[in-house]
């Protein structure tokens, strides 16, 4: 729960056209999943499972309610997750089979809660079947997000296991998005390169990835609109890195650029950078701060926010950056130029960034609460 400085609820800073935004201090909603599976072994080794999982959104500033009411500004319950999976098959050299809606393949940057490459969908998929050195994964998909309308065949093939350093790993994908059955519409298709390291900086990981897609494919990560042609074009740069360089100090640190070509004239330039150190004075103690910066360019002028927060947090889990539950109180504040305001106001008015939103005409503000964030397994 929280509150800003103009006494209201608590209205969180995304830059529009942006496709994430600095989370810590910066959430205004409520997120909850729980899955429940069970799973039968075979005298081959092989395992099949089922798995159900349910989510439940709510937007702060609302009742929450058991029903999908997001047209009105309100939260969602939906089953996320729910598929079948036969693993370690003998008939796929120990790779694995799985049908239904499932978390699929989903790489994103944890601060910003970005999912950059996501292969998640409703459909079957072939995963990591051992070749030589190599993993192969398939997977067909009528649905990869929520918001996908209307429903699209979409093909995507992987390759994981290029060893390229001690500690380092290379994987490969191609995503095949089919014309849909609707007016104006077109193929697409999209690939992607992933460099992943161990042991940077202590215990922490490096992952740099390289995307580039056209038509439909401009989603990247996900389907993109349908009605794009061919000269339609967009490319994206992602570096992050988690470090545990003691165990007391640990941190995590963006770097996302990403370049959009548009027939119409409507391109645009992201160029996204933040860090989050963390030091845990004591075993249940840390102190968290973070800074992010997100800047597009596009026809309208250059929009600008900056974003700023600072955590004290009830470590009930440990000291490493991974470790949950945290408590958090939190302050963040946020200042943003008239680009983006006038930006806001066309396409997200009311918002924080808008001049009809909690801040009025102000370009700047602040937002304070407390944040209970705990995952297991």
């Amino acid at each position: 729960m929280g509150g800003n400085s103009k006494g209201g609820t608590q209205s969180c800073f995304q830059l529009p056209g942006a496709h994430s935004k600095y989370r810590l201090g910066n959430e205004c909603e409520q997120w909850s999943e729980l899955a429940l599976e069970q799973g039968i072994k075979f005298t081959d080794g092989s395992t099949l499972s089922a798995m159900v999982m349910g989510g439940f959104y709510n937007p702060y500033g609302h009742t929450p309610k058991f029903k999908d009411s997001n047209e009105h500004g309100g939260g969602r319950s939906r089953i996320q997750q729910m598929f079948i999976k036969w693993a370690n098959m003998p008939i796929l050299n120990g790779g694995n089979f799985w049908l239904g809606r499932r978390y699929y393949k989903r790489n994103d940057i944890h601060m910003t809660d970005f999912y950059y490459w996501n292969q998640s969908a409703t459909g079957f998929g072939i995963d990591e079947v051992p070749i030589g050195y190599l993993r192969y994964s398939y997977v067909f998909s009528r649905k990869d997000n929520y918001d996908q309308e209307p429903y699209i065949n979409r093909h995507d093939f992987n390759v994981a296991g290029f060893k390229t350093n001690p500690g380092g790993e290379v994987e490969v994908g191609l995503s095949y998005i089919q014309k849909p059955d609707s007016s104006n519409s077109h193929n697409g298709w999209a690939i992607s390169a992933q460099h992943k390291q161990l042991d940077v900086l202590g215990t922490g990981t490096n992952t740099f990835a390289l995307q580039y897609g056209r038509g439909p494919g401009t989603g990247l990560g996900y389907t993109g609109d349908p009605t794009l042609g061919e000269s339609n074009k967009s490319w994206r740069l992602v570096e992050h890195m988690v470090w545990q360089i003691t165990p007391r100090f640990s941190g995590q640190l963006q770097v996302v650029y990403q370049k959009d070509i548009r027939t119409d004239g409507d391109d645009q330039r992201w160029l996204s950078t933040g860090i989050r150190p963390i030091y845990a004075f004591t075993e249940h103690f840390k102190l968290q701060g973070e800074i992010g910066r997100d800047q597009i360019k596009a026809p309208d002028g250059t929009r600008k926010l900056t974003k700023f927060t600072i955590a004290p947090t009830w470590a009930f889990g440990g000291m490493d950056f991974w470790a949950r539950p945290e408590l958090r109180l939190y302050y963040t504040y946020a200042s943003w130029n008239k680009a983006a305001q006038r930006a806001a106001d066309v396409s997200h008015p009311d918002t924080a960034l808008s001049s009809t939103g909690e801040f009025g005409t102000d370009r700047h503000g602040s937002n304070f609460g407390v944040q209970f964030e705990y995952w297991w397994k």
